[in-house]
């Protein structure tokens, strides 16, 4: 196996329950992917499996080229990762944490700490409130301090479950540019979501988990790409029914599908029939359709928002 992240027939059971069942996951160097599926359907023990923190049942994991749990110990100083909400020290202030943390974990760069944890504080939007005892932060506050340990080490690779969790619009959109900032200096980031929104606008590629098995892995341009057909918005539908005969393929209210992927040509066609237009745009699939057309699943599963 190749690539950032690898897997191969990876199973995880508890007893009779199968929680991840068969997956074969195909992370890139450059990927922001997106791992989605709702809560449940087994991303939070893919993604400890991925990291050493429980072992499969049966398959095989590589993370950088490396076999999972082997190379734990010379991998793992090479990637970041929050998970399932951090934890800290309540009575200690956030740079306390921060310390820690960098201490304790493998590969501990003592001359350059101060440094990278200042870096980090200012990253994440905390740079002014790290003195602070961690009791007095805020959810969405702790959530970035979690955030900020996975970035502690200059990771080649970062690993989240739901790091969005807690945050205001605000918060989430300041991770969301973060994380694109980061993956434009050349880190590969795994993201574990329920939320479609966030990846859509985040992720060039992704993977949907359903009921622990792994029901689609592609690019996000290549499953919202065009149909082939317009979408027209106009007060008069029937109209646009009557002047493009046969074309028509579904109308909903003043939303009128046509066959045909030049806009011009059916704005220039209805324009002279003397037919109203209002809107007009390529009909592309929205992930939260190619999520339930993959799942069968209703929307609720899987948060839209």
């Amino acid at each position: 196996m190749s690539g950032v992240i690898a897997t191969r027939g990876l199973v995880k059971r508890y007893g009779r329950l199968s929680a991840v069942d068969g997956i074969d996951l195909d992370v890139r160097a450059g990927d922001v992917y997106g791992f989605l599926g709702a809560n449940g359907s087994g991303k939070t023990t893919t993604v400890r499996m991925l990291l050493g923190l429980v072992l499969p049942t049966s398959g095989e994991i590589d993370l950088l080229g490396a076999r999972m749990p082997r190379a734990g110990r010379r991998v793992l100083p090479r990637v970041g990762a929050l998970i399932e909400g951090p934890a800290h020290y309540g009575h200690l202030s956030g740079r306390e944490n921060l310390a820690l943390l960098d201490a304790s974990g493998p590969g501990a760069r003592r001359r350059t700490r101060r440094r990278r944890i200042d870096e980090v504080l200012e990253q994440v939007g905390l740079g002014g409130v790290g003195r602070r005892p961690v009791k007095a932060y805020s959810l969405g506050m702790r959530q970035r301090l979690g955030l900020a340990g996975a970035l502690l080490r200059r990771p080649e690779l970062l690993v989240l479950d739901e790091p969005t969790n807690g945050l205001d619009p605000q918060g989430i959109s300041e991770v969301r540019e973060l994380l694109l900032d980061l993956h434009r200096t050349g880190t590969t980031v795994f993201l574990s979501s329920h939320l479609l929104a966030e990846v859509e606008q985040l992720c060039s590629r992704v993977g949907v988990l359903d009921r622990g098995r792994l029901v689609l892995q592609e690019q996000l341009a290549t499953l919202t790409a065009p149909t082939g057909a317009t979408v027209v918005h106009t007060p008069t539908p029937d109209r646009v029914r009557a002047a493009l005969d046969g074309r028509v393929t579904s109308m909903d209210g003043e939303r009128v599908v046509v066959r045909g992927e030049d806009p011009a040509e059916v704005n220039a066609l209805l324009v002279g029939a003397g037919i109203p237009v209002t809107g007009l745009a390529l009909q592309r699939p929205t992930l939260e359709e190619v999520v339930l057309a993959a799942t069968g699943t209703s929307t609720d599963r899987v948060e839209s928002r």
